[in-house]
């Protein structure tokens, strides 16, 4: 059974910086690309990045790029989001998922001074 578990999230205020980490399991973490998306409140879900199965290849997003850092640490079977420079906009759940299918339950980031 695929499972992905998010942590990191919380509160923090503009212009702060957080770091999201996901763990993979019950799939081979090392071949599979990988993904971040957010749901701001009351809208659908956003694409935030993308990462290839070894890391050599990342996308992001208009809004987020030149903020946000996407990595993988296969040996720890770990995805990490480091979110910097962070907006009110950026609050939202965020969510890890499998390029192929599949995502966490998220956890929450909330930008608030």
């Amino acid at each position: 059974e695929v499972q992905l578990v998010e942590s990191g999230g919380g509160l923090v205020q503009p212009g702060g910086s957080l770091r999201l980490s996901c763990t993979g399991s019950g799939f081979i973490f090392s071949v599979s690309g990988m993904m971040w998306a957010r749901q701001p409140p009351g809208k659908g879900f956003e694409w935030v990045s993308s990462i290839s199965h070894n890391g050599d290849s990342t996308t992001y997003a208009d809004s987020v790029k030149g903020r946000f850092t996407i990595s993988r640490d296969n040996r720890k079977k770990t995805l990490y989001l480091q979110m910097n420079s962070l907006k009110p906009e950026d609050t939202a759940v965020y969510y890890c998922g499998k390029a192929d299918g599949g995502r966490g339950q998220g956890t929450q980031v909330t930008v608030s001074s």
